[in-house]
């Protein structure tokens, strides 16, 4: 068994069925501060940090002086559903058999301290996870590469040693730009085209669809990413 590659996962929508949640709080924090934004919409930007996020929906021209209260409401509403978040269907049984395979797992998530904690718990294969690239260990949020590529160095693997799965668009963009091979689960609620035109790979039901799958996936068949596919998101989003 190998031990020089790395097996990334992004957790909200991926391993643990939370990202439907994050948008009601998310929703009902913004209304509280008089902002009122479409569920949709914050639905495509869950996945960002609370900054990026904001500045998504509501303009990065904006006056930013409530921005905090904003940000503590989402947490607040959000953590009370700590000791009930579900996971998805296999996600520890993904994580233990890739272990089992020889694969270092890490996670990459803007989740950190007591909402980090409660995930790891939902998803009950602490015994396997190496370590966790949470927003505390960053400078910036995915779509930057920071996560991704925090994560790989815990793992001390190389771009071209790791795969990184995730549900959403800055997801996969994250990945591309630090040069690891980019995989997606639907289960985060964004369509496939979506994922695709941001540069998944491939794109799994969820992650008992992946492990179902694992041999004839990247975890089985490596090949990196498109470096014609890294040139040109680069050119078209800007180094982060």
């Amino acid at each position: 068994m190998t031990t020089n590659r790395a097996a990334i996962f992004d957790v909200d929508g991926t391993l643990v069925d939370t990202n439907h949640l994050h948008v009601v709080t998310w929703w009902e924090a913004l209304r509280q501060a008089g902002h009122h934004v479409p569920m949709r919409e914050i639905h495509r930007a869950v996945g960002l940090s609370g900054g990026d996020l904001l500045d998504h929906l509501l303009g990065d021209d904006r006056a930013t002086d409530g921005d905090e209260q904003v940000v503590a409401a989402h947490h607040a509403l959000y953590a009370t559903y700590f000791e009930r978040l579900p996971a998805l269907d296999a996600a520890g049984d993904l994580l233990r058999t890739l272990a089992g395979r020889g694969w270092k797992v890490v996670l990459a998530t803007s989740a950190s301290g007591a909402e980090l904690s409660a995930l790891r718990r939902a998803i009950g294969a602490d015994e396997v996870i190496l370590g966790a690239a949470s927003a505390d260990d960053v400078g910036q949020g995915k779509p930057a590469p920071d996560p991704v590529r925090q994560a790989r160095e815990l793992a001390g693997v190389p771009s071209e040693g790791a795969v990184f799965v995730g549900d959403t668009v800055w997801d996969m963009e994250a990945a591309l730009r630090d040069g690891v091979t980019p995989l997606a689960v639907l289960s985060g609620g964004i369509p496939r085209a979506d994922l695709e035109g941001a540069g998944a790979q491939a794109v799994y039901r969820d992650p008992a669809d992946l492990l179902g799958s694992l041999d004839a996936s990247a975890f089985a068949d490596w090949k990196r990413p498109d470096p014609a596919a890294v040139r040109a998101l680069r050119g078209l989003r800007g180094q982060r």
